[in-house]
């Protein structure tokens, strides 16, 4: 764990840079659990993984927290999963915290969003996308989201859904919806997926809502987006949904 103990007090790492932060993560790793982590974390990309548990990862980055965004950078320059997925959890911890300034804020958002070709799996995505993109735009026009909804790139397109996480806790759906939509006609399983666990979500806060969008796109929309967001309601409605998928797919 990063930091010294002073007077029997756990005090912070003395150096808060991205060469410290990879030298003390480095130090947790198991080549057994990289080994799990290269079949798990599958990418287009020439990932290293140094096989750190993600729990050693989020703690190290909460120590290094008030890392300077410069710092973070660097280390999602690193070809090392783990090493991203600490930058990124920097990130989230500074965009939760009450302590940060607006300008930090913006500063983060504008990282995340210039550097996303480094924020390049899911776990990365899900790691940051809430607090650091939904978070900063609450209060903001949401027109990046709907950009990033048409992007090419898998990950925007996750990105731009799974922020909307932030909103649907502040009781806001209407994006989740809207982006969803958006995205029923997608033809990747991980954009199916959290396209169904942002609708499940949205489903808690108004489901009538929820139910009045399947009403419309349950026949339509991919087998897992449905699966992900009918799973909290009752086996009656369950099944209803479920049918009118099956019905459409009998008569092709």
């Amino acid at each position: 764990m990063a930091g010294n103990t002073k007077k029997g007090k756990s005090v912070g790492p003395t150096r808060i840079d991205a060469d410290r932060f990879a030298e003390e993560l480095n130090a947790h790793c198991s080549p057994r659990v990289a080994s799990q982590y290269s079949h798990a974390f599958k990418s287009s990309e020439a990932d290293v993984f140094w096989g750190v548990r993600m729990g050693q990862v989020f703690a190290l980055a909460k120590a290094f927290m008030e890392m300077p965004p410069s710092e973070i950078e660097k280390l999602l320059e690193s070809p090392v999963h783990e090493v991203r997925v600490g930058a990124v959890s920097i990130m989230d911890w500074q965009a939760r915290s009450k302590k940060t300034p607006a300008k930090r804020r913006k500063v983060l958002f504008d990282l995340y969003i210039r550097r996303h070709d480094r924020i390049n799996n899911w776990d990365l995505v899900d790691r940051s996308a809430p607090y650091v993109v939904g978070g900063y735009l609450l209060d903001k026009p949401r027109g990046i989201l709907y950009k990033l909804a048409r992007s090419r790139n898998i990950w925007k397109r996750r990105t731009a859904i799974v922020s909307t996480g932030y909103f649907i806790r502040q009781g806001e759906v209407d994006d989740t919806y809207r982006i969803a939509e958006v995205l029923l006609t997608d033809d990747q399983d991980l954009i199916h997926k959290a396209t169904g666990w942002m609708l499940r979500s949205a489903g808690q806060n108004d489901r009538q809502l929820l139910l009045s969008f399947l009403d419309k796109h349950a026949a339509s929309m991919p087998r897992t987006t449905l699966r992900y967001a009918i799973e909290h309601l009752d086996r009656k409605q369950r099944d209803h949904y479920l049918g009118m998928k099956k019905a459409v797919r009998g008569k092709v």
